[in-house]
């Protein structure tokens, strides 16, 4: 449930369908949403459906197509939140934007070069980044931080 689809339930019957706003999953991934109240034969509000569609792929599509017809977004942009967790999510898509391919379907060589660029740019000198990094990655902590220790280890792209 989000504060959409309860905002959806708590109109009651006077609910409307709130239709494609853009949500971001947990692990950061981008969602375009529609929350639609489900009535029954008398009209009352009993419930609410929401439609959720993974656009992060379609996103990257049109990044890249911006940046090859060279109208694409700035280079230098940064977030600012209170949520350090949207700041690690940040530099992350900027990474995946940079690999024009989604972080989570990466092979090893991939994997390593991306851990490398986040542990450059700070990412991992964060209180819980490394949960959230693996989390978008789709591996285990684990894995992630023996993953890192190579990174750390080898200093150059070719012994990746």
């Amino acid at each position: 449930m989000s504060e959409i689809g309860l905002a959806v339930l708590a109109r009651g019957n006077e609910a409307v369908n709130e239709l494609n706003y853009l949500t971001r999953t947990p692990d950061g991934r981008l969602v375009t949403s529609s929350t639609m109240p489900l009535r029954d034969e008398r009209g009352e509000v009993f419930g609410a459906l929401c439609v959720n569609l993974d656009v992060t792929a379609l996103r990257q599509v049109v990044d890249l197509l911006a940046d090859l017809a060279g109208g694409g977004v700035p280079t230098a942009t940064t977030t600012f939140t209170d949520d350090i967790e949207d700041v690690i999510d940040a530099v992350v898509r900027a990474e995946e934007l940079a690999l024009a391919k989604p972080v989570d379907g990466l092979g090893k060589p991939e994997r390593l070069r991306l851990l490398r660029a986040l542990d450059q740019r700070g990412v991992f000198q964060l209180r819980g980044a490394a949960p959230r990094v693996a989390a978008r990655l789709g591996t285990s902590r684990a894995s992630l931080y023996a993953d890192l220790a190579a990174c750390r280890t080898n200093h150059t792209e070719e012994e990746l």
